[in-house]
């Protein structure tokens, strides 16, 4: 008998994954993209986004990087972030194309795949706060 099958295994590596990818992008933010986090709030308003959209976007990287990994109300936080992800796919879209190559929408698009099926599959195990299902 295995413990931990591939089928029940992947919502855990797929959060963690996810997790550290908001880490990432906020360890961008904060220490390497020149002028920081002043900068990025900055652009949003220069590209003529809403002021709530800054506010959002930051939010939602929090939410990914502080309770995707250690498995918080996975489901509630992977939709939660979805919106972002369609919102950058047509920041970058509109501006650059596709592909990844020329910073398009491609990564934003699987970005969005991947938050809907670590939606679909829910928290996996090793979870802290199992996120709750609406009952039908």
């Amino acid at each position: 008998m295995r413990l931990l099958s591939g089928a029940r295994i992947a919502p855990l590596l797929l959060r963690t994954a996810l997790g550290a990818l908001f880490i990432a992008h906020l360890y961008w933010k904060f220490a390497i993209l020149p002028g920081g986090l002043g900068q990025w709030w900055s652009n949003f308003a220069a590209n003529g986004y809403p002021s709530f959209v800054p506010y959002y976007v930051f939010s939602a990287e929090i939410a990914g990087a502080l309770l995707l990994i250690p498995g918080i109300y996975v489901r509630w936080v992977s939709l939660y972030a979805m919106p972002m992800m369609l919102g950058a796919a047509h920041f970058w879209g509109t501006r650059n194309g596709f592909y990844f190559t020329a910073s398009g929408a491609e990564l934003p698009l699987l970005w969005f795949v991947l938050l809907v099926l670590q939606a679909m599959l829910g928290d996996g195990p090793y979870r802290l706060v199992a996120s709750r299902r609406a009952s039908a």
